[in-house]
């Protein structure tokens, strides 16, 4: 267990989303829920490509991982190329995390993060990064590093990276 993070089940797994590609609907659903301007009507992105990248390979960015309790989903993180349009110089990069609202607050989004970063690890990458608006606490305490803090969509976002 990492200092600071909460324990969590033992019953806990992450795996590659391209095992589980049958979760694929449950995974847009849960994406449109927590973020409808950018995946709901008229938002700018495109849950389903985003959904078919992230389980389409364990080994080629984007590469997606689902949190299991048990042989329930809970949650899901992607690995992807790029992120922040101004920072293209950067990645890859730790994206579309996300635990049920009713399993928050358990450090289940910790071991989503630590799982997608030694995902990278084996994938060869050194450090990886991540842009929030939100998720600054849990960064924090996983022991990533703030890099700076820009605007994006008109709000503060910070960009972390991994002590990996």
């Amino acid at each position: 267990m990492t200092p600071g993070l909460p324990a969590t089940p033992s019953d806990v797994v992450v795996e590659p989303f391209a095992r589980h590609r049958a979760q694929m609907p449950l995974v847009a659903q849960w994406f449109i829920g927590e973020w409808p301007k950018w995946y709901g009507l008229g938002g700018s992105g495109d849950v389903t490509a985003d959904v078919q990248a992230f389980a389409a390979s364990e080994t080629a960015l984007p590469v997606g991982m689902l949190l299991f309790e048990g042989q329930r989903p809970v949650g899901a993180a992607a690995l992807k190329a790029e992120s922040i349009p101004s920072h293209k110089h950067l990645g890859p990069w730790a994206a579309a995390g996300y635990v049920l609202p009713t399993h928050r607050g358990r450090g289940l989004g910790g071991v989503l993060l630590r799982a997608v970063a030694a995902h990278s690890r084996t994938l060869g990458f050194g450090h990886i990064y991540c842009g929030t608006s939100t998720a600054q606490t849990l960064l924090a305490r996983a022991g990533w590093e703030v890099l700076e803090v820009i605007e994006h969509a008109g709000q503060p976002l910070t960009i972390f990276r991994s002590k990996n």
